[in-house]
C-alpha cells in the first residue's frame, strides 16, 4: 500500500507483449493491485462487467479495434482514469480528439519518467474524481431528505389542515425534540398519514 493507504486497480489492454512486460514493472503491487491484463477490446469490455478498476491503460492499436471508442467507453459516465497510449504520428490527431472526452493521450515510445509521471497524474485524477463522487452522493442525499420532507409536509396539509409554514415547523421542532433527523421524522409522517 501507499503511504496514504491506497491502491489502485489496473486494467491493461494491450497487445503488445514487450510493452505490457514493461509496463508491468510500474504497476507493483503496493500501489496497483490488481493489475489486469487482457488483449483486446472485446475481453477488456467483459472484464469491466466484472469489476470495476479505477485506472485503464491502453495501448493503440487492438486486434479488433484501434482502441479510441474503447477510451471514450470507459470514460464515458465514470470515474475511472483512462489513458490511451499511440504512436508518435497520429499522437496530435487522436491527442485532440480524446480531449474532449476526458481520456489522457501519451506518445509512444515515451522514456521511464514520462511514465512514471503519468502514473502519478492518474492517480491523483483517479483521487479528485473520488472526492467529486462523495460529493454527488452527500447531494444526492441532501436531495432525497428535501422530498421526504417535502412529501411529509404535504401529508400534514392533506391531513391535520396545517399551513406549509407550520407543517414545516412541525417536522423540525420533532426532529430537535425526539434527537432524530428531519428524514426519520418524515419517514414516520408519511408512514402515519399514507
Amino acid at each position: 500500500m501507499t503511504k496514504a493507504g491506497r491502491t489502485y486497480s489496473v486494467l491493461l489492454v494491450s497487445a503488445a507483449r514487450k510493452i505490457n512486460t514493461a509496463l508491468m514493472s510500474f504497476l507493483p503491487g503496493e500501489r496497483f493491485d490488481p493489475v489486469t491484463v487482457v488483449d483486446t477490446a472485446g475481453r477488456a469490455r467483459r472484464t469491466m462487467t466484472e469489476r470495476e478498476y479505477d485506472l485503464v491503460i491502453i495501448n493503440a492499436p487492438l486486434p479488433d479495434e484501434f482502441g479510441r471508442k474503447l477510451a471514450v467507453d470507459f470514460c464515458d459516465g465514470s470515474e475511472r482514469v483512462v489513458l490511451l497510449m499511440v504512436r508518435s504520428d497520429v499522437y496530435e490527431d487522436i491527442s485532440i480528439a480524446m480531449t474532449p472526452h476526458g481520456v489522457l493521450t501519451a506518445r509512444r515510445p515515451m522514456d521511464t519518467g514520462m511514465l512514471e509521471q503519468l502514473l502519478n497524474t492518474m492517480c491523483s485524477v483517479r483521487e479528485r474524481l473520488r472526492g467529486f463522487q462523495k460529493k454527488t452522493l452527500t447531494l444526492e442525499e441532501k436531495m432525497e431528505e428535501i422530498r421526504l420532507v417535502n412529501k411529509a409536509k404535504w401529508a400534514l396539509i392533506e391531513s391535520c389542515h396545517m399551513t406549509e409554514e407550520s407543517a414545516h415547523r412541525y417536522i423540525q421542532k420533532q426532529a430537535m425534540d425526539q434527537c432524530v433527523s428531519k428524514r426519520d421524522v418524515a419517514k414516520n409522517i408519511i408512514k402515519l398519514y399514507s
